[in-house]
């Protein structure tokens, strides 16, 4: 199939965003399928009000409409809800052509948090985008129960993985770590909205790694100069950070999923997190981390599962498996085209 993949977000900006794309689509063209991914001209952008680090494109409907009609695509996945996104959409509709979307993000908690407009008000900016999409892809059936209740249709499940060649224990970069102390590690964004605050003021033994950048690292770095903050770094060196960590920190009690708790179980490092959605779809309590409403406590009784363990639970996420349930869900973008839906086994 000429499969057509519309993105506000794509490299080098790295997020759960970019990474599931990026994975998807490699998974895509090995199965022998054509796949182009729509996203900003790097110098056409503006800055996301409330979010100083995220630019989003300007005017972008004509090249997007330009880059779909020259490709002639089959099916058409918007994975994301801004100026790209609304492009695509609109392209779609004025030509009666299907397409499913995805909701990867919480913006109507985010934009509560950072600028306090009313999360009544983004869900319904929401309903309407995704509301002439096919099929609402979300990761995980808790997801998918959460935005039935906010009155979102046609929602499927479009599970992750994560490169277990990539992100896996490295022992001899442990021992070069030559931590003596316990590591407690944070990698993401340093936003608001990832409540880092919740971990970093923990009394714990050892020390505190975070790495990743944003609008709130000046004000935390202030905050607590006790921890150690390392900027951001390409995604291809934190299986390096990963491997120094005793212990995977994840402070955030608004994420759809959390795919870096996947990547930090895959090195084998134990999470510790709150007992909401994200860490309740991706850690199993006991074995590859510890939830609990008392973050310290769950960062100390992950110390004690063995890595080992830790890394063979997390082999069972897989991007091929997800790539077939993305596949499953694509819509023809004629309802009189039977689509030809790719096979788990193809992909394998």
């Amino acid at each position: 199939m000429r499969i057509a993949l519309i993105t506000d977000t794509w490299q080098p900006f790295i997020n759960g965003v970019v990474i599931s794309l990026l994975a998807t689509e490699q998974c895509l063209l090995k199965a022998g399928h054509q796949v182009l991914v729509v996203t900003a001209a790097p110098d056409k952008h503006f800055i996301c009000p409330g979010f100083p680090d995220v630019p989003l494109a300007k005017q972008p409907f004509a090249g997007v409409a330009r880059q779909l009609q020259e490709f002639a695509p089959e099916a058409i996945h918007i994975a994301t809800e801004g100026p790209v996104g609304l492009a695509a959409r609109r392209y779609c509709l004025l030509n009666g052509l299907q397409f499913n979307s995805a909701f990867h993000t919480n913006f109507a908690e985010y934009l509560w948090e950072r600028s306090k407009i009313p999360s009544f008000l983004t869900y319904r900016w929401l309903r309407w985008f995704h509301g002439p999409s096919k099929a609402v892809l979300v990761s995980s059936a808790r997801m998918s129960a959460q935005l039935q209740k906010k009155g979102f249709q046609h929602l499927a499940i479009w599970g992750r993985g994560v490169d277990c060649e990539k992100f896996a224990p490295d022992e001899i970069g442990r021992r070069a770590c030559c931590q003596q102390d316990t590591l407690f590690l944070y990698v993401g964004r340093v936003a608001q909205e990832k409540n880092l605050d919740a971990f970093l003021r923990l009394d714990l033994p050892g020390k505190k790694w975070v790495v990743g950048d944003g609008p709130q690292r000046a004000q935390l770095e202030q905050r607590y100069p006790q921890v150690r903050f390392l900027g951001a770094r390409a995604h291809s060196e934190l299986p390096a950070y990963f491997n120094c960590a005793d212990v995977f920190v994840f402070p955030s009690k608004t994420d759809t999923f959390g795919l870096v708790m996947v990547e930090a179980m895959a090195c084998g490092v134990p999470v510790a997190a709150f007992p909401v959605r994200g860490p309740l779809d991706v850690i199993t309590p006991g074995v590859t981390g510890v939830m609990d409403v008392d973050l310290r406590r769950a960062c100390l009784d992950a110390l004690q599962l063995p890595r080992q363990q830790v890394r063979e639970q997390a082999l069972s996420f897989s991007w091929e498996a997800a790539t077939a349930q993305f596949m499953q869900h694509l819509q023809p973008v004629r309802a009189s085209i039977a689509p030809r839906m790719l096979r788990e086994s193809a992909l394998n």
